[in-house]
């Protein structure tokens, strides 16, 4: 997975799109647009995008040049963005809440990805209404339900992957959990039974840094560190995201 991939001209307006969407949805909703000047600013905009599918992959697939956000008065918001290869068609996906929201709330939340929506900004606001609003308030209750009733604390066995570099280039990744075995796989990583480990391929180090952010974020999300062993050789320059006590970890691309 190359980052990033440039994309041809397009006449596109977003700012007036979502301008236009705000008005169709539900509510009073705000708009905040944001032109990037490079790839940190569409990181750090997309940073707490609620999607693990459609819209976290095109944004770490393509140089998207602009994103909008949508703020309503109760505090949702909403990312939107062009489609790449698609035209006359947006992403909308939800920004996931902050603050002092600790990683274990967000344990066992399925995301409410993003959906595809056409350039006419009505049926746009009926897509986000019917599809996507309805999903992230589902998820939503289950963040705000967790937050409320904490689990006891228990003895967990194994809240540490331990990702280490092989001579060849690649990455094996030792874990005992369940869920970190779950977020590896989905991640590219392959079970490996003469290492007893998930091995990630690094013939191609550009994906295999990505694939490592991805999982890193993932396992963040559900209280389980990461600890990446030095490497025998220069290896793909990894930032990986540390689970932060008071909030919810971030995932930074670099």
């Amino acid at each position: 997975m190359s980052l990033p991939r440039s994309l041809p001209d397009d006449d596109r307006d977003l700012e007036s799109f979502a301008t236009l969407l705000a008005e169709h949805l539900p509510g009073n909703w705000t708009v905040e647009y944001h032109p990037h000047q490079g790839d940190e600013d569409q990181f750090r905009h997309a940073e707490d995008v609620w999607d693990l599918n459609l819209v976290s992959g095109a944004i770490a697939e393509f140089v998207l040049r602009e994103d909008a956000h949508l703020i309503r008065q109760d505090g949702t918001r909403l990312y939107v963005t062009i489609r790449p290869l698609h035209d006359d068609e947006f992403l909308v996906a939800a920004i996931a809440p902050t603050g002092s929201i600790a990683a274990e709330a967000f344990e066992g939340v399925r995301e409410p990805d993003g959906i595809a929506v056409p350039g006419d900004p009505e049926r746009a606001a009926h897509a986000v209404t019917a599809d996507l609003l309805p999903r992230y308030e589902v998820a939503l209750a289950q963040v705000r339900h967790a937050v409320m009733n904490p689990p006891q604390p228990a003895s967990r066995p194994d809240t540490t992957v331990v990702m280490t570099w092989r001579e060849d280039g690649s990455l094996a990744a030792t874990t005992t959990a369940r869920p970190a075995s779950e977020v590896l796989l989905a991640e590219g990583f392959v079970w490996e039974t003469a290492s007893n480990a998930y091995v990630l391929a690094g013939d191609d180090t550009r994906a295999q840094g990505h694939a490592v952010q991805a999982a890193g974020a993932r396992l963040a999300r559900l209280g389980i560190g990461v600890a990446l062993r030095t490497a025998p050789r220069p290896a793909a320059d990894v930032s990986l995201p540390a689970s932060q006590p008071g909030g919810r970890a971030a995932l930074r691309h670099r």
